[in-house]
Order: C-alpha cells, then structure tokens, then sequence
C-alpha cells in the first residue's frame, strides 16, 4: 500500500504498517474537505487523502461530505440563493437546506467553507474555497513530487443511486478524471470507496483500482455492538440484508468478488461493554470497551485489507478505557491488524504507528495561530 515499507511487527494482511487515511483531509483542526486541510493531512505524514465526491448540476465532481451544503459553507448568508434552499428526499432521508447539485460549479466557486462542528476551531470559516476533484487530485500529484513519496488519493461516491436517478451519475465521471491523470490502473495510488454495493459492481467493470466496501452503523446496540445499517440500494432494490449480513463469512466473500478490502465503523472491531442508552451515537465518552470481533481475521481470511473509521482526538469520541488518550486507541486497533485507519488528525494517527507515546504539534502550529 501507498506509503508503507513491509514491518513484520504489524499483523496486517500484507505485513506492511497499516495506512493513515486523512478523513476529509485534517479536519480535525480546519474546515473539512478544503485543499488546506489536505495539505496539512500530507504535511503531518498521511498516506491518503480522502475527498467525498458529489455532483454539481452542471455534473462537475465537487468535494463534499453531504450534498446538502448548509453546514459546511456560507451559502446561507449569500442573497442570490436564498430562493434555493428547498427540501429534498435523499437515501430515504428528508432534508431541508441547499444543495450542491441545484448549483453549477462556477456558482459553487463562490462560496466558502465553514468548520461543522461547533466544538473545533471556527477561525478559519470562509477563508477557503470548495475543491473539485480535479484539483485534489492535482494537490497530491504536486505534493508526492516535493516530497518524494506517494500521496494517495481515497475518493468516495456520495449517495450514488440519488445521483445516478437525478441524471448526474458519478462513476463514469471519476473514472474519467483517473483515467486522465494515468491514475486508472491496478498499482495507481488510488482506492475508490463506497457505502453502496451496486455500484461498486459497475466500477470493478470500469477501473482496475482497488475498490472498498464501506460498512455502517445506525448506533450501538443494547449488548454494545453495532445497530446494522444496510446499503441504500440494498433499501431501494428490496435487499433485506443489512451490513452485518455483509459481515458474516459468506457475505465477505461476496465482497471479495467486487472489491478489495472493506472500510467498517470501528464498533464492528470492538464493541461497547456498557452502551448506555440504546442507539447511543458515535460518541463513545464514558463508555467501556468489549472484547474485539472476528471481523479483521474473517476479511484477511479471504484476502481483504481492512481500513477502519473513524479516529478522532477528543474525548467524546473515546471510550473511557484510554483514559483520554488517543494514542492507546490507536494502539490497539494496530494490533489487531487494521491495514488502514481513517483520522481526522493524521499526526496522531502517525505517531502512534510510530509508537510514540506524545505525538508533535509543529505542523499545525501555524494554523492554530492563525497564519
């Protein structure tokens, strides 16, 4: 894998260290999914970056997470698309807001984006623009060549039965703009990832890049595992099964039919001793853990890697046993073989591969203090 040299004390499938995945770039310390946070992501040592692909209306790739742009950007304070915000049924989810496929990407350029959680630095809101994807992919193309080693790119296909029914299909385009960087090809630096199944299917007919079956969750059970979300065309198509079922033996080898590897919400690796409420939210403060799953040793078993999400350094995001500490997270999803992990804050997530006890705060520095 990108950015890695075979370290025998890893028990990952290759033998290789496990990847770090900057999630939507370091969004834990500037707005998400703009080229700063991807530059700071390659800065702080990540192998990948992560853009989340939708479509403009007139079928540009834009990086968002969510097609409804009203958290992340300041579309709110803009009068001339006021008349635009309206509502929307998207993966069975009714949304109020704006939404990037109602604007064209020159509209899209002149907006800013905005940090959404409340909780992480605000100083840098409206200070960026939206990235294409194109201008990603040029990012870590500029960037693997200054700093002499590979920058990957992680893309994911954002509601892709939504865009392929409003005539804004993703796939096609994505391969296309691989296709035109000579990123379309077995060894590129590329892995393409998606919480859908079906298209998944048309992509392994496309491209020869790896591909990543993403797993979710609708919260923790009552016994501290997940609660099994299911893919939307699973939804749309009448498909009783639910992620969970992609998790059993037979279901991973499906998987391995059309993809390379799986992306699983960590809860799947290691569940909650004491959930708490039922349907807890992804915020683990105060809970303890349980005892780590089969779910790595059953995918390497069939020759899938692993990449786990998502690693995060505040305390509500940890459960009680680290003690805070983010680092003892990442040890110990390390040694139960994760391949990859996906990170908000890619320092951490370096140094802890690194087996450090206190990670650096140099490369972020300059952003904190606002320069």
């Amino acid at each position: 894998m990108t950015g890695c040299t075979p370290h025998s004390s890893f028990p990952t499938l290759s033998g290789a260290p496990p990847v770090v995945i900057a999630h939507r770039g370091a969004s834990g310390y500037l707005p998400e999914h703009t080229l700063a946070a991807y530059e700071l992501a390659i800065e702080q040592g990540a192998d990948f970056i992560e853009p989340d692909l939708v479509s403009t209306k007139d079928g540009m790739l834009i990086v968002r997470h969510e097609l409804n742009i009203s958290e992340t950007t300041d579309v709110a304070e803009h009068p001339e698309f006021a008349a635009r915000r309206t509502f929307k049924t998207i993966d069975g989810i009714h949304a109020e807001g704006w939404f990037a496929d109602d604007f064209t990407l020159a509209e899209i350029k002149t907006l800013r984006a905005r940090q959404r959680l409340p909780f992480r630095p605000q100083q840098f809101n409206d200070r960026f623009e939206i990235p294409t994807f194109q201008e990603v992919i040029e990012l870590a193309k500029r960037a693997s060549e200054r700093s002499g080693r590979v920058i990957g790119i992680y893309p994911e296909t954002k509601h892709p039965t939504h865009h392929r029914s409003v005539g804004l299909p993703l796939e096609e385009k994505l391969v296309e703009m691989l296709e035109r960087y000579g990123l379309n090809g077995r060894t590129a630096p590329v892995v393409i990832q998606s919480f859908e199944t079906d298209n998944l299917k048309a992509l392994r007919k496309m491209t020869e890049v790896r591909l990543v079956q993403l797993i979710d969750g609708d919260g923790v059970a009552p016994g501290g595992g997940p609660i099994p979300g299911k893919p939307y065309d699973f939804t749309a198509g009448g498909d009783p099964r639910t992620y969970a079922d992609l998790l059993t033996p037979e279901g991973l080898m499906e998987i391995k039919t059309y993809a390379d590897g799986i992306g699983p919400w960590k809860r799947y690796l290691i569940g909650l001793a004491d959930p708490g409420e039922v349907g807890a939210s992804r915020n683990d403060y105060g809970e303890k853990l349980g005892y780590p799953t089969a779910v790595v040793r059953d995918a390497h078993s069939v020759g899938l890697f692993v990449h786990a999400w998502t690693f995060r350094d505040e305390s509500r995001y940890l459960a009680s046993d680290y003690g805070g500490d983010p680092l003892k997270e990442y040890h110990q999803f390390y040694s139960l073989g994760v391949d990859g992990v996906f990170s908000e804050f890619p320092d951490t997530a370096v140094a802890a591969r690194a087996g450090k006890k206190n990670k650096g705060i140099k490369s972020r520095d300059r952003f904190q203090n606002g320069r």
